[in-house]
C-alpha cells in the first residue's frame, strides 16, 4: 500500500498511515462518549466522605471502562498530514506543515521573525 502524498513549498508531505489517523479518530469518539461517566467514578474514588467500600467499588468499575476512553491515550497529530510529532497545539499542525503553510502566507498573522 503507498501512502498518501501532498506536495509543499519544500517537495512532497508523506500523510500518516490512514489506519493510524482512523484509529485516532475512534479513540477520540470514545473518549467523548465516556468521559462524564469516567469523571463522576474518579471523583467517586478519591473522594474522603464515602466509605471505603464505596471508593473500592467505585475503582472496580472505573477499570471495567475501556483503556481506550481515558484521555491520556489520545496522541496529538496534524490536522493536515496525521504526523504524531513535532505538534504545534495552537495551530493544531506539526512544524512542517506549520512551516510551510506559515512561508505560504496562508496562516493570518504569521510572518518570519528575520527578514
Amino acid at each position: 500500500m503507498t501512502p498518501l502524498v501532498l506536495f509543499n513549498l519544500s517537495g512532497v508531505y508523506v500523510l500518516a498511515k490512514k489506519s493510524m489517523i482512523e484509529r485516532e479518530k475512534r479513540r477520540q469518539k470514545l473518549v467523548d462518549a465516556k468521559a462524564e461517566m469516567r469523571k463522576e467514578l474518579r471523583n467517586a474514588s478519591v473522594d474522603v466522605h464515602r466509605s471505603a467500600e464505596e471508593r473500592f467499588a467505585a475503582r472496580q468499575e472505573l477499570a471495567k471502562l475501556p483503556r481506550n476512553s481515558a484521555a491520556i491515550r489520545l496522541r496529538n497529530r496534524c490536522a493536515v498530514t496525521g504526523r504524531p510529532r513535532g505538534y504545534m497545539r495552537f495551530f493544531g499542525l506539526s512544524r512542517i506543515t506549520f512551516r510551510d503553510l506559515a512561508l505560504k502566507g496562508e496562516l493570518p498573522g504569521i510572518r518570519k521573525g528575520s527578514l
